[in-house]
């Protein structure tokens, strides 16, 4: 299920941000790129609706897509 930011408070969606970036082997390319811009790119992306939220309910894991990676849960 696709979860709408809006519907998050700040701290909330920082929390997922956070946990998205910290995750093992996520790619930000040939250069390292500082914590807080990865945020805030990613949040950008999220603005714009290149990315969604995912909530898994089985697993109880949220986890961020490209939409068109997504297209099947929406």
């Amino acid at each position: 299920m696709i979860v709408p930011p809006e519907k998050l408070s700040p701290e909330a969606l920082d929390r997922i941000l956070d946990d998205f970036i910290l995750r093992d082997g996520t790619d930000y390319g040939f250069h390292e790129m500082p914590h807080d811009k990865k945020k805030e790119q990613l949040r950008q992306q999220i603005r714009s609706g290149h990315v969604v939220i995912l909530f898994d309910a089985e697993t109880e894991s949220i986890t961020l897509k490209n939409r068109e990676d997504a297209t099947g849960v929406i």
